[in-house]
């Protein structure tokens, strides 16, 4: 590995684990450590071996099985946690020990309480006694972008002649400026002593919602390896996002001429194991890996895209991992993609009927955010298409420690249909009464609900990830009452089935 190559440090199981209510089994982190391997991470911090029992046994685990990647552990400069952390590294192929110690003048006096020459004495002593058992030491500098300039290259030289082979200079609490950061690298490795002996890393969080655009500074500094965590998750605003950091530096290649080892067409799975793993979705609007990164709504982008996708994508989804770019049909869409739909449908249409189809489409988006391909072969079909479950009534009630739902719904032929079921909450219930009533049984992944609007206005919507028969799908519902709204979210899902198995019985007749 060349200096023109950046180096991925992932620390999602350390940093990223400590991310609130993102605690992981020792199990769990195999499981993603497979993963990152694949994706091709060159170091792996399975965690902070001196803290906790489950840690050293995730290390065990981990370094039995997976022998490519670099496997590292955090540790205090205490002789006790590097001696624990050299003790679980002997399960590694490729063990790092990376030791830290705070540098910056308030972590000096709030925190350590320890002057600069005793923090230089620290360095020296715990990072020799690394060395001692171990080739490969990473030092941090925690909170070196509030550290003097001066001071922080005088502990980085102390370092290197101690041993150290990494030098991690990190933005701990997500202070710092891009111009700052490229400044401050600059300046350590032209003034440390042995700095050309050394790799330099970046650690930066996201508290300013920097942490990508100040990781790519440090690189621009003279740092060769990047430390993050996938989906960035992390301590309070989280790290660095790797899928962000290393797609930024393969779409401006001809910029940066630096590249890393990542296989970019797994990123998309690997963010989607760590949202399963630990419970935490990522936004819609994420950059590289939320539902919408490649997904057009607006007529005028849609339009843009149809004549070439460069238009409006810098990158192709399938160079993450996505299947393909998504024409989202709903109220912003224009002719242009309403056409092109229909005509991927098997639908030509001359300019007068498309024009009918249009004003249609239109106003079935007053009523609902998302038109499918299904609704557009109703529309083509006079309508007669499978219309889908209303919701009629419903009532929640406690039963001891349980919950009650009784609903009733108009079926497809105007039916009236009643179901009861009871479950741990009115949620449960109510999904339960719901699965009952229309015979759609559907796996709950995630549930949210969130407000809509301010004052007398505000309504509530829920939002529901489910799978059916191994495939994912997501619905929406919207009312002044959160519960109506969740049950409306599930039928959204449930009617869209059902509309499919319409469609797949009448393509069955009609081919017989």
């Amino acid at each position: 590995m060349t200096t023109d190559r950046i180096r991925i440090f992932d620390t999602t199981l350390r940093d990223g684990e400590q991310s609130p209510g993102c605690s992981m089994s020792p199990q769990q982190k195999l499981v993603m450590a497979r993963a990152l391997t694949e994706l091709g991470v060159d170091i792996i911090e399975t965690g902070f071996a001196a803290s906790s029992q489950s840690d050293r046994e995730a290390l065990s685990l981990i370094g039995a099985e997976l022998k490519t990647p670099v496997l590292a552990t955090l540790s205090r400069c205490l002789p006790g946690d590097i001696q624990t952390s050299v003790k679980a590294l002997e399960a590694a192929a490729r063990p790092r020990l990376h030791v830290f110690l705070s540098t910056s003048p308030l972590h000096r006096e709030h925190k350590l309480r320890m002057s600069k020459e005793q923090i230089l004495e620290s360095v020296h002593k715990h990072v020799s006694l690394a060395r001692g058992y171990i080739d490969d030491i990473e030092f941090s500098a925690e909170d070196a972008t509030r550290t003097e300039l001066d001071f922080l290259t005088e502990v980085t030289q102390v370092a290197i002649a101690a041993g150290a082979t990494t030098i991690n200079l990190p933005d701990t609490v997500g202070f710092t400026t891009p111009e700052e950061i490229r400044h401050m690298f600059s300046h350590v490795i032209a003034n440390a002593a042995g700095a050309d002996k050394v790799i330099f890393s970046a650690h930066c969080h996201n508290d300013l919602g920097l942490a990508v655009a100040n990781s790519l500074a440090a690189i621009e500094g003279g740092a060769r390896q990047v430390e993050g965590s996938i989906n960035g998750i992390g301590e309070r605003a989280g790290n660095c996002a790797i899928e962000e950091i290393v797609m930024a530096l393969k779409v401006r290649n001809a910029f940066y001429d630096l590249d890393t080892g990542i296989d970019t067409r797994r990123i998309v799975a690997t963010s989607q194991l760590l949202q399963r793993l630990v419970g935490m979705p990522v936004q819609r609007n994420k950059a590289i890996v939320g539902a919408n990164a490649f997904a057009h709504e607006s007529g005028i982008h849609q339009h843009g895209m149809l004549r070439n996708r460069n238009t409006y994508e810098i990158m192709r989804p399938e160079d993450v991992g996505w299947e393909s770019s998504q024409m989202v049909l709903g109220r912003h869409s224009g002719r242009a993609a309403v056409d092109a739909r229909l005509r991927a449908l098997g639908y030509w249409l001359e300019e007068e009927e498309l024009a009918l189809v249009f004003e249609q489409f239109k106003t079935l988006c007053e009523e609902q955010r998302v038109v499918t391909d299904i609704d557009l072969q109703s529309m083509m079909q006079g309508g007669t298409a499978h219309n889908g479950y209303r919701l009629s009534s419903m009532t929640i009630s406690d039963v001891g420690q349980k919950a009650n739902a009784l609903i009733e719904l108009s079926d497809p032929e105007g039916h009236r249909v009643s179901e009861t079921a009871t479950g741990d909450g009115p949620v449960d219930a109510l999904f339960s009464a719901l699965a009952a009533a229309t015979g759609v049984v559907l796996q709950l992944d995630s549930y949210h609900v969130h407000s809509v609007g301010i004052g007398a206005d505000a309504r509530g919507e829920a939002n529901l990830s489910v799978r059916h028969e191994g495939q994912a799908y997501e619905g929406t519902g919207t009312s002044r009452d959160v519960i109506e709204a969740s049950a409306l979210a599930w039928l959204d899902v449930a009617n869209r089935l059902l509309r499919q198995q319409q469609a797949d019985k009448q393509a069955a007749t009609a081919s017989a």
